[in-house]
């Protein structure tokens, strides 16, 4: 499980953004109060909106918060992930989505590119951060790792560059972040919601199953 605490998220504006992204900067951010219903409610998606896998039929929602530097996210969708999705999404008896949690600048980033386009290929790209993670995260100079690896994605230098200089995908992300913290006090990830079901650490496909069986047998398992 890896702690908000360690490291806040950087204040990114269209100038300079990159080198701040750089250098790690650090800013604080104003808290936001969020009225929801519920925690799959979609004020707490922010003005970027969720993007749900599975039945919006489904009876049972899975609503997790992670960060792409986080080992134990990655961990999560290399995992536990494929295995909730085979059993539980595409059976139409669970509805996913992935809120971005960021620890660091880099995870801003992550989830910024991952919005680019309104989020066509969110998935594809949070797949592939957390799939390359150690490529990226951690070395050196992780930004130009991270741009470098965005090609895969079809993502030019340039493109790159513009869209970690965009207000609005920077203002999207960061009032997730705020809402999850205050409204669900949220300070870690991964973060998983079962329904109102609050799960967190390290998450087996075989714990998770249990908690989501409750969920749809009428039980929260409190």
């Amino acid at each position: 499980m890896t702690s908000v605490a360690q490291t806040a998220p950087v204040r990114l504006t269209r100038r300079g953004a990159l080198a701040r992204f750089a250098v790690g900067l650090a800013s604080s951010a104003s808290p936001r109060t969020a009225s929801a219903a519920s925690v799959a409610d979609a004020s707490l998606a922010g003005p970027l909106g969720d993007v749900w896998v599975g039945s919006p039929q489904a009876k049972v929602t899975l609503v997790e918060y992670a960060a792409v530097t986080c080992p134990h996210c990655a961990r999560f969708h290399a995992e536990t992930w494929p295995a909730l999705k085979a059993r539980w999404i595409d059976a139409g008896q669970v509805r996913f989505t992935l809120r971005g949690y960021p620890l660091n600048p880099l995870d801003t980033a992550g989830f910024m590119l991952a919005r680019a386009d309104d989020g066509r290929n969110y998935y594809a790209v949070t797949d592939l951060l957390f799939e390359r993670q150690p490529a990226w995260a951690f070395v050196p100079k992780p930004l130009d790792a991270m741009r470098d690896l965005m090609r895969q994605a079809g993502f030019s230098a340039e493109r790159f560059d513009s869209t970690l200089s965009d207000q609005g995908l920077y203002d999207g992300v960061r009032i997730v972040h705020e809402r999850a913290t205050s409204a669900l006090g949220v300070r870690s990830t991964p973060t998983v919601y079962v329904g109102e079901e609050r799960q967190e650490g390290t998450l087996t496909a075989d714990a998770l199953g249990e908690v989501i069986a409750r969920a749809l047998e009428g039980r929260t398992g409190r």
